[in-house]
């Protein structure tokens, strides 16, 4: 049982401490960003190393250092994304009344560098890592990219729950991409394929042969489970994002409004930032 409780209890916790950080980091003042985004790439450097060192590591070490190594480099991404720095060629809001595949279009645009950035990193990662004994950072990263995609596309469709008090100010003409809604069409589909996916990954690392294939699968089925819920909480009454409220402190300025309370129900909300688990993209 030992086997399973830590990589779980280190996904979790990694989880909800660095999504909250990256919202910290983002409601500071804009002078220090570069200093941010500085260690940030910093950090991606390091990682991307990490990854290509334990390619060949099929150690429980070697399993905990590859998840984490995929974590910092999907956090990059996130912090490039959510301060400014690598969004996409259109930066302002749509018009009233915009709808449609052109509605879409201009959508993709605000984050098409961002997600571009993604694939490049995907391919430079699965490179590393090609043909090794560890893939677990690869998987982790596949993860986080396609639950990233899914959230993203259900919240411009339409969820109940967007969270629009996350959402720092420079990026606030993203708010003109978002709907609110029940739910749409997408969402069942999403959380259904991911669910599944989820319980196969359960499944593997309860019959893993080895106990690092073990601790492997724990931590791709506990992001994948995360980001399942993460999913539950677009559409559900229920007031997660109660778990980052401490992030907001770092808006709390002479000059600035206070940030706004945290509600269920609240209609004009942004989704939070995931920089770990499933990074719903609010694009």
């Amino acid at each position: 049982m030992t086997g399973y409780l830590s990589p779980i209890f280190f996904a979790l916790f990694v989880w909800w401490f660095s999504t909250g950080a990256i919202i910290y980091l983002d409601g500071l003042p804009r002078r220090t960003f570069k200093w941010s985004m500085l260690a940030a790439t910093g950090a991606f450097g390091v990682s991307l190393y990490g990854l290509w060192e334990t390619g060949d590591d099929d150690s429980v070490r070697g399993a905990h250092l590859a998840f984490a190594a995929a974590l910092v480099a999907w956090g990059w991404h996130e912090i490039s994304f959510y301060m400014g720095y690598v969004t996409g060629p259109r930066q302002h809001e749509c018009a009233e009344g915009c709808r449609g595949w052109k509605h879409f279009g201009h959508a993709l645009q605000v984050s098409l560098w961002h997600e571009l950035a993604i694939l490049i990193s995907f391919a430079v990662i699965a490179a590393l890592t090609f043909d090794g004994a560890n893939e677990i950072g690869l998987w982790t990263f596949l993860i986080l990219w396609g639950m990233h995609e899914s959230a993203r596309l259900n919240v411009f469709l339409g969820v109940r729950n967007l969270n629009a008090h996350f959402l720092p100010p420079h990026l606030a003409y993203l708010r003109s991409f978002l709907r609110e809604a029940p739910m749409n069409l997408l969402f069942p589909v999403s959380v259904t394929v991911s669910t599944v996916i989820a319980f196969m990954l359960i499944s593997a690392a309860a019959t893993a042969p080895t106990e690092f294939e073990q601790t492997g699968y724990t931590f791709l089925a506990t992001i994948m489970t995360v980001a399942v819920l993460e999913h539950w909480f677009l559409v559900l009454p229920i007031p997660a994002e109660a778990m980052w409220n401490w992030s907001m402190k770092s808006r709390e300025r002479p000059g600035l409004p206070a940030p706004r309370p945290t509600c269920a129900h609240r209609s004009d909300a942004l989704r939070a930032p995931r920089p770990v688990a499933v990074a719903a993209n609010p694009d």
